[in-house]
């Protein structure tokens, strides 16, 4: 990988490593600290989540009209404007609105991050998305293991830690990222939403996205789950904070050291991309099945390792579709989408989970969880017949010539 990319590789890893500070503990805290329902708790996530969509969407505006510098460097900013504030004033009222700050910064932050790693290194094609996926997780598993250390000595110093955090990340893209991220960006990678007036020539590589989207956005309300309802669950039957942290540990080194051998199964008995897909949302439906049994810390464990299986397998394999689906000029559109519906799954998830916890108890939600895979494998299995059609419809006007 050339410098640049090791650079950005570096810089997202402390931007996850200060968000990992609080998302794995934000319902924790809210439930056990401010004294609110799972679904108020949800319902403030969700609004994190929102406010992160419309970052997204800011953010790849302002890649395209002031560059990736002064992009990320300003949502840099307002990420530290928040985090000092809440580190000073956690009440409810303030965590709730410092939330929507921190989301919307951090929101800026990612296409901005990733449309840059596209550009240093566009040789690279899946390597480079694929080295900021992992840098992420390095994040993950750097953070949440710094914050079950924190938070057994004092929640307050959560706060306080990740304002200081974010101010490292400032510190290293003002020394190390203007050479290369200073220039705007002219070719239209990272396009947004709200300038997509061009007529594009065929709709139906746009039309088989949304569809695979749909499975995507399942999966993702399944899985913050385990940010949400599932960490007040684990509190709720004994199970320690610090503990509750190394599950996120094992999920962040899991999907740095077992890289190798998942491209080795996939090189081996793997032969596309849906297949891909099929096999990491089976293994998906495992772990939450097995957490329907879980009530001790070793079973919780057992279902996240498997949990990390199957995201090894489904979130690289989606970003990978859509750029294999992306006419010329419209990459940065389609990874776009891919990150709002994640994002929107996020946003939505906690809030969905919180309520079918408090109304029918956490079986039930693992239940319907595990039950809401099967309409991923639909989608998975249909999105492509729109390109068949296309490909029918070609053949069949050469035939007419």
């Amino acid at each position: 990988m050339p410098k640049p990319l090791w650079l950005l590789v570096i810089g997202m890893v402390i931007n996850v490593t200060a968000a990992s500070f609080l998302w794995p503990l934000n319902t924790i805290y809210m439930s056990q600290e401010l004294g609110q329902s799972l679904a108020i708790a949800g319902l403030v996530l969700m609004c994190n989540a929102g406010a992160g969509v419309i970052g997204n969407l800011i953010g790849g505006m302002m890649f395209d009209r002031i560059g990736a510098y002064r992009t990320i460097i300003l949502s840099i900013w307002i990420t530290i404007i928040s985090a000092f504030i809440l580190a000073y004033n956690h009440t409810f009222f303030y965590y709730a609105t410092l939330m929507v700050g921190l989301g919307f910064g951090s929101g800026m932050m990612f296409p901005a991050m990733y449309a840059l790693a596209g550009k240093v290194w566009p040789e690279g094609g899946r390597k480079s998305f694929n080295a900021m996926y992992v840098a992420q997780n390095v994040g993950v598993a750097v953070g949440t293991a710094l914050a079950g250390i924190v938070a057994s000595i004092s929640f307050d110093w959560i706060f306080l830690a990740n304002g200081l955090v974010y101010v490292g990340l400032l510190l290293f893209v003002m020394t190390t990222f203007r050479s290369f991220a200073s220039s705007r960006e002219k070719s239209g990678a990272t396009t947004n939403v709200f300038e997509q007036n061009q007529a594009i020539r065929s709709k139906r590589p746009l039309i088989a996205l949304l569809i695979l989207c749909v499975g995507f956005f399942i999966c993702w309300v399944a899985y913050v789950q385990w940010q949400s309802t599932i960490s007040v669950h684990t509190q709720n039957l004994g199970i320690h904070l610090k503990q509750y942290s190394v599950l996120w540990t094992v999920n962040g080194a899991m999907i740095v050291l077992c890289q190798p051998f998942i491209a080795f199964i996939v090189k081996r008995w793997v032969p596309t991309l849906k297949v891909q897909i099929y096999v990491g949302l089976a293994v998906f439906m495992i772990a939450y099945f097995v957490l329907t049994q879980a009530t001790i810390f070793s079973m919780f464990l057992i279902a996240m390792i498997i949990l990390t299986i199957g995201e090894m397998f489904v979130w690289p394999a989606i970003p990978t579709v859509a750029h294999q689906l992306a006419p010329e000029g419209k990459a940065g559109f389609y990874q776009g989408i891919v990150n709002s519906v994640a994002t929107g799954g996020r946003m939505f998830g906690p809030f969905i989970g919180g309520v079918l916890a408090d109304a029918y108890g956490m079986e039930t939600l693992f239940y319907v969880l595990g039950s809401m895979f099967v309409l991923a494998f639909v989608t998975t299995a249909f999105y492509d017949r729109v390109l068949l059609t296309k490909r029918s419809e070609m053949f069949a006007n050469k035939g007419m010539m």
